[in-house]
């Protein structure tokens, strides 16, 4: 099945970044002010979601939903939520990360609730990719020049790193000490990341 890619409205700089990581057949859902990317992305949405308290509807051809603006979801996570009952399988979230800081860890916890659903998902900025490491390993290419692993869940025991300059063994990583950051893949290696219970957020600092 094609991927979903949600766009946001949160500022992007680095276009041809971004572009790499799309595919032809991505299925794309612009939010609201999300649109003001169609042209530095080269895509055309294939659902517009929003209020447009941010963005004028562009009343385009293309399938919109107009939602209320006093809501109790984001136009984000309605995005999300709308792909979920279309039966996306893999997210890529873009134009999330970034501005208000309400909003960025709103963003962020799409990503656990996606997981959580046994969804995969990822999301990209200028500088990095963020994914969840919950019931399998990660792979991480030496190509990264840094990762960090933050609990953003609660609890987060029996964490393995292998192949990284600074590795873990049945360790644990908590909301308060945040110890997991700015780590290294050892090169020419794969570094494998792992969690025994709980969840991290893996962020991988793009080249």
């Amino acid at each position: 099945m094609r991927r979903c890619v949600i766009i946001g409205g949160a500022d992007i700089g680095r276009y041809d970044r971004i572009r790499a990581y799309l595919r032809a057949d991505d299925f794309y859902i612009c939010c609201d002010s999300g649109l003001k990317h169609r042209e530095g992305l080269g895509i055309a949405p294939d659902l517009i979601v929003g209020d447009f308290d941010s963005y004028e509807n562009p009343d385009l051809e293309t399938e919109t939903i107009v939602l209320p603006c006093e809501k109790d979801d984001t136009d984000t996570a309605f995005a999300v939520k709308e792909a979920l009952k279309r039966g996306f399988q893999d997210f890529l979230l873009v134009g999330v990360i970034g501005g208000r800081l309400d909003h960025t860890l709103g963003n962020v916890s799409l990503l656990l609730m996606l997981d959580t659903q046994g969804k995969h998902a990822a999301a990209l900025d200028d500088y990095s990719e963020m994914e969840i490491v919950s019931s399998g390993p990660v792979r991480i290419e030496d190509r990264y020049p840094f990762f960090s692993l933050l609990n953003i869940s609660g609890q987060a025991r029996g964490i393995t790193i292998q192949n990284a300059k600074f590795p873990l063994s049945n360790a644990e990583i908590t909301c308060e000490y945040q110890y997991g950051i700015s780590n290294e893949v050892l090169p020419g290696m794969t570094a494998e990341v792992s969690v025994g219970s709980g969840r991290l957020l893996l962020i991988k600092v793009l080249p």
